[in-house]
């Protein structure tokens, strides 16, 4: 397998404090463990605290319900049934691991709002991509800004990556010529940048429709991931935006960007409960070498550690 982002996460325990603050810490500051059963406020306030870390209301309830449920449940084992449950929930969301095939073309389709980080991270898959040995190509989708097209430029430059961009055309073209110049020249990957203005949804999700087309009749085998950026500071507007981007193009996964720092990161379980996306990637910082894989044993195990 493609060894991509596979260096362990340091500090990844510092990364997600806050989220471990937020999420494990209240939560288990609602208990006594030295109580036999719970009582029936300690469970409201459980579940009270869960929605508040992000989880969503609907998967806090059903947390708690179980619990209710569990006759021998007790309140010492709480820490334990809720790694149990999040890493049941993250697996069952499917594989974190990034998909690419050596000796192809392997496109990445990067969606998200605008400010999710979308730019930055393209330029840190560029950027790793490139330290793979790997050739790699940015089509420059948004094209009606062009403070971002120059932006992805000098991105682009600084990871050593090649770009097709067209100021004012229309994006579906860029990304047209973008796979005739991969084919043509033995490109590895192209990383499609595309807009994120939410302000007008139906042009927006009209054009990443189009967008999709063109790479499904230029190069249906080639789509490796249709990524969704989220910004782990926007906690369950996060999953809203999954929903809507949903609706648009057939989404494989998400990177988590912002998560060193944000009090959200439990967005990561509830995007995994109620759309079974996996988290594949996660950015912890400013660095090109800050994008990581997303490991969810890891992310529990820092959590509750």
């Amino acid at each position: 397998m493609f060894g991509f982002f596979k260096d362990k996460i340091e500090n990844f325990k510092q990364a997600v404090s806050n989220t471990a603050s937020a999420l494990v810490g209240n939560v288990l500051s609602n208990v006594d463990e030295t109580e036999e059963q719970y009582g029936e406020f300690a469970l409201e306030d459980i579940e009270d605290t869960l929605i508040g870390a992000d989880l969503g209301v609907g998967y806090a309830a059903e947390l708690v319900d179980r619990l209710r449920s569990k006759k021998d449940a007790r309140p010492s084992e709480l820490k334990n049934y809720l790694k149990d449950e999040f890493i049941k929930t993250l697996s069952e969301a499917g594989s974190t691991e990034l998909n690419y095939k050596d000796g192809q073309l392997n496109i990445y389709f990067i969606s998200g709002v605008n400010g999710a980080g979308k730019t930055t991270l393209i330029a840190k898959m560029a950027y790793n991509f490139k330290q793979q040995g790997k050739k790699v190509l940015i089509a420059a989708g948004d094209t009606f800004r062009a403070a971002a097209e120059e932006q992805l430029n000098i991105w682009s430059e600084r990871a050593g990556a090649d770009i097709v961009r067209r100021d004012k055309a229309d994006p579906a073209s860029v990304v047209y010529e973008a796979i005739q110049k991969a084919k043509n020249e033995g490109y590895d990957v192209i990383l499609v940048d595309t807009a994120g203005r939410l302000q007008n949804k139906f042009n927006l999700m009209e054009e990443l429709k189009k967008i999709k087309t063109v790479i499904d009749k230029q190069a249906p085998e080639s789509l490796r991931e249709s990524i969704l950026v989220i910004d782990a500071n926007t906690g369950q507007n996060g999953l809203q935006q999954a929903k809507i981007f949903a609706q648009a193009v057939d989404l494989t996964s998400v990177a988590l960007t912002k998560l060193d720092g944000s009090a959200k990161g439990a967005i990561i379980i509830a995007i995994a409960k109620e759309m079974k996306l996996p988290v594949k990637l996660v950015g912890i910082g400013e660095k090109m070498t800050d994008l990581k894989a997303f490991d969810p044993s890891d992310f529990i195990e820092a959590l509750f550690s």
